[in-house]
């Protein structure tokens, strides 16, 4: 039960906050002047970055469990 509440906890903060940040970003009159391939490339960028990210840290926890 603690696994799953802490797996929660992981999913809920990040989205928490990068809900607060694109919220802000929409709310600034230079929103509209963004490209869309812009867009695209800052996601899909992101989307590696948090891979890459979730990757380490499972591995970091497989080391220490072993």
């Amino acid at each position: 039960m603690s696994k799953r509440r802490n797996l929660t906890a992981a999913i809920f903060v990040p989205v928490l906050i990068g809900s607060i940040g694109l919220f802000h970003l929409m709310s600034q009159p230079s929103f509209a002047n963004i490209r869309t391939v812009d867009v695209v490339q800052l996601t899909g960028s992101g989307l590696c970055f948090g891979v890459a990210l979730t990757a380490l840290f499972a591995l970091l926890r497989s080391k220490r469990g072993d």
